[in-house]
């Protein structure tokens, strides 16, 4: 399992707390330091099921910077899963990624339900 974060989120500490408390063995990879590619965002999107929206950090700097609200829902798919590649700011952490899913954000009841 990966769990993409950003350790200086407080969020993401939350979860990464939870998972050592459920005794959960996971890589860890810094959201900042090695940003999500295109490849890999277009699979975790396909694979989640959930609205591309779901993977972007809505309350993030970058993401009001850019004004991404008003944007994103005139962008194509491919348009959006391209700017998620350029930062990993833009992106919603924590992800957990597995074969089966992708998990975006940190709901303990949706991670719970996954058998975290």
């Amino acid at each position: 399992m990966l769990f993409v974060c950003y350790p200086k989120c407080t969020t993401c500490q939350k979860a990464e707390k939870y998972l050592q408390a459920q005794g959960v063995e996971y890589t860890l990879r810094n959201i900042k330091e090695e940003n999500p590619t295109l490849e890999e965002l277009t699979a975790w999107y396909k694979l989640s099921g959930l609205p591309l929206k779901r993977f972007f950090n809505t309350s993030g700097m970058l993401y009001k910077e850019l004004k991404l609200k008003d944007k994103l829902p005139t962008m194509t798919e491919e348009e959006q899963l391209a700017l998620l590649a350029t930062d990993g700011m833009l992106v919603k952490r924590p992800l957990i990624v597995t074969e089966q899913f992708v998990l975006a954000g940190f709901k303990e009841k949706e991670w719970q339900a996954k058998g975290l």
